[in-house]
């Protein structure tokens, strides 16, 4: 049996046309507002928009700057100037959406460092005044890592000054446990994140916390970019090995498996310090690993005996699904107490290209003389230069 209509109710099948239509075109003004107000429900980073938004628009090209490993002075002495005149000669190179580098030391005055009341002539502690971190904003630097065994040269206190020195001038920095770093340039979140084997970074020596780790950075960010600091340290570091490395009794991580299983989770760009030398770079599934730029700017703080007086600047294009496309190995040489020039000689670009053909024979980055890389490369490959026949532990490299 049927429901009753109310006795007042008039009948739906006569109901006057022109009232049907203002209800629809009241109901298509609404939804109009709506749409022009903006969709209020939450979005879940990383999520796929709604079916009926709008394509995003493509994303632009971003480049990436990196270095290597910075110090800006220590009890053995201070650059004049309070350090803004070391990074003068290569400032011009220090220009992209993001520049990038290892921070190689602390900022900050007073306190006990790891070397005590009176260091020995084998202990390193590095602490520079915090008035010297402006030469980093000054040189034209965005972010530097923290994830490095001499960021806790002074210990916790010495750690908290120099994250304070850095904010003070505009720094941002990265590398302490679950710190994930932001920049937005161009439109594009880019989240940066620093590993090394010490309690007091993100851990690199335990590569289940490092997927998942980059694998939350990539549900925040619309590009990932990894900086770690490991390996063997020295002139016979300058190989990349397969397998765990070690420096002075410590852990060093496995640089390969690391990197390798950090793009694998979802980064985009892998860029690495801490062996004082340059090594090679490769191309795993089209994004960039650069295992080492070696030295980058010290005061009376590094060896630069041979290879490890050799840097470079890189600059890296990343296209809008992150995949490296071109880039450019710019050379330098560390002169006088660590100061870093243009390197006319060019022996960074070849020695990378060395090192990158000899450890990952295809997948080494493509590199020209000229230091183009990538889809940017043409023209003849630098010739070989000598690279050695073993590995820091003295075991053997394959022949190249």
């Amino acid at each position: 049996m049927g429901r009753l209509a109310s006795p007042t109710a008039p009948d739906a099948s006569r109901r006057p046309l022109g009232g049907v239509i203002v209800v629809l075109a009241v109901l298509v003004v609404g939804l109009m507002v709506l749409r022009a107000a903006g969709d209020p429900s939450p979005q879940v980073p990383g999520a796929v928009g709604r079916a009926d938004a709008a394509e995003p628009k493509p994303k632009r090209p971003i480049e990436v700057t990196w270095v290597g490993d910075m110090t800006f002075g220590s009890a053995r002495g201070l650059p004049p100037n309070r350090g803004r005149d070391m990074l003068g000669a290569v400032r011009e190179q220090l220009v992209s959406d993001a520049v990038l580098g290892n921070l190689e030391g602390t900022f900050g005055t007073g306190g006990t460092t790891k070397c005590g009341a009176q260091p020995s002539a084998t202990c390193f502690a590095f602490q520079a005044p915090p008035a010297n971190a402006r030469a980093l904003r000054d040189a034209g630097f965005d972010l530097v890592s923290l994830a490095n065994n001499h960021a806790w040269d002074a210990g916790a206190a010495g750690m908290a000054r120099t994250v304070r020195a850095l904010r003070d001038v505009g720094v941002a920095y990265n590398g302490r446990p679950g710190e994930i770093t932001v920049l937005r340039r161009g439109g594009r979140r880019i989240a940066v994140l620093g590993f090394a084997a010490y309690r007091w970074t993100s851990p690199i020596t335990d590569l289940a916390k490092a997927r998942a780790f980059v694998a939350d950075a990539a549900r925040r960010a619309d590009t990932v970019i990894v900086t770690f600091h490991a390996g063997a340290e020295g002139r016979g570091a300058q190989r990349t090995p397969t397998g765990p490395e070690s420096g002075y009794g410590e852990p060093r991580g496995d640089v390969r498996a690391f990197a390798r299983a950090a793009i694998d989770a979802g980064a985009d760009l892998v860029l690495g310090a801490g062996p004082h030398v340059l090594r090679g770079m490769e191309v795993y599934r089209d994004r960039l690993i650069a295992y080492s730029l070696g030295n980058f700017a010290g005061w009376d703080t590094f060896s630069l005996a041979g290879p490890l007086g050799e840097s470079a600047v890189l600059r890296v294009t990343l296209d809008g699904e992150g995949r490296a496309t071109g880039g450019r190995l710019v050379p330098v040489r560390l002169e006088g107490k660590g100061v870093p020039r243009l390197d006319p000689d060019r022996t960074a670009i070849r020695r990378v290209a060395a090192l990158s053909r000899a450890d990952f024979g295809d997948a080494a980055a493509p590199i020209d003389a000229d230091g183009r890389l990538l889809g940017d490369a043409h023209g003849r490959a630098p010739a070989d230069v000598a690279i050695p026949t073993t590995y820091a532990d003295g075991s053997p490299a394959p022949a190249p």
